[in-house]
């Protein structure tokens, strides 16, 4: 065994560690020592978007101390950079095994370093995280999740006080603050979550409120048959109520209406994949519905399926969708008389260039960007 990741292995079965992982990790090293290879190779790098990794034991692994260690350097870069009235953060997390457990994990981790903590009682979308960091008016915002990587996964996305995901220069400068954090003898950590601020339903409403006042057009045709599909996630929580307030007509899939981290029903919760969409096609075929719409764990991932002149239901692909949607809202800022003097659109150097075009025929800029 090579020396180093003998002492990373013994170094986790100190009384640092909680005796099960102490336990765990001595089984590993008694019995399974590929096993062992795996959990303790590397460290599990801590990118741009933050962790993302399978669930276990080791500091290949996403666990409490891994994502401890990860919430430790995030808070020592926010006290460095910024005053300590804008000491704020919230926290959400997904469907998935063990996400109530370490967005616990993590806002105690803020409570321990004098953060005021804003935490969702239960699981939440990803773009609800982004509007709660902005209307709370935090720094910085967590959401416990792997997306829509399959079940023995999980990851921890981190957000800026714009509620999107960091960039430069605070992604670098986080990174390095975490790389500081040796193990758990540096994690600064609350025993309870007391004096944490618990949000839901009235965080619900202000978010459903405040995505309905970006609609372009009231008058659309509430005659189309929708039917969504939660993928056993978080998008069930309020996509389907949204969409029966405003007067669509909603089916849900019943089979993959209930979180579940095991996820069940699909080989991998994927909206854009056919198989994790054929329960809603299928549905969608018995009552003749016109559109299908599905949403990863964290519902920050669409598909959408629409019944073609063929009879059929066909899934739109990413560039697809994103160019009609770029459509529609050149169109009817134009009708409207509201295109802005100084608008632009902005697409991924991996999207589609036929928005780039759309863009130019309504003589609108656009900007591409990274991932």
């Amino acid at each position: 065994m090579d020396n180093n990741l003998k002492e990373k292995a013994e170094f986790w079965m100190s009384e640092l560690f909680d005796q099960q992982t102490r336990d765990n990790v001595r089984f590993m090293m008694e019995n399974h020592p590929d096993e062992l290879y795996e959990c303790f190779y590397q460290d599990l790098e801590f990118g741009t978007g933050g962790l993302r990794g399978k669930m276990g034991v080791g500091t290949n692994r996403v666990n409490q101390y891994t994502i401890g260690m990860a919430s430790q350097g995030l808070a020592n870069y926010v006290k460095k950079h910024t005053p300590k009235e804008d000491w704020r953060v919230a926290i959400a997390y997904d469907s998935r095994n063990r996400s109530r457990e370490f967005a616990e994990a993590t806002a105690q981790v803020f409570l321990g370093n004098d953060f005021e903590v804003y935490l969702f009682k239960d699981l939440r979308p990803t773009p609800e995280l982004s509007f709660a960091i902005r209307h709370y008016k935090c720094t910085t915002g967590i959401v416990i999740t792997a997306s829509h990587n399959p079940p023995e996964y999980n990851g921890y996305k981190v957000y800026w006080k714009d509620g999107g995901q960091v960039v430069s220069p605070q992604d670098s400068g986080i990174i390095d603050e975490v790389r500081l954090v040796n193990g758990p003898g540096d994690i600064l950590s609350a025993s309870n979550l007391d004096g944490c601020n618990m949000i839901g339903e009235e965080t619900d409403a202000l978010f459903i409120e405040n995505s309905k006042k970006q609609l372009l057009r009231t008058e659309m045709d509430k005659s189309l048959k929708l039917v969504y599909t939660n993928l056993h996630g978080t998008g069930g929580q309020l996509i389907p109520n949204a969409l029966r307030d405003l007067g669509y007509q909603v089916t849900e899939v019943q089979e993959q209406i209930l979180p579940n981290g095991d996820f069940p029903t699909v080989e991998s919760p994927n909206p854009e994949e056919a198989s994790a969409m054929k329960m809603a096609t299928d549905l969608a075929n018995e009552i003749s519905a016109d559109v299908i719409i599905g949403t990863d764990p964290d519902a920050d991932r669409v598909g959408i399926g629409i019944r073609t002149e063929t009879g059929e239901i066909e899934l739109l692909n990413g560039n697809q969708t994103g160019s009609m949607l770029a459509h529609y809202v050149l169109t009817t800022l134009k009708e409207k008389n509201s295109l802005p003097a100084n608008g632009f659109v902005a697409k991924t150097i991996v999207t589609s260039d036929l928005i780039k075009e759309i863009a130019a025929a309504f003589k609108v800029p656009c900007y591409e960007t990274l991932t």
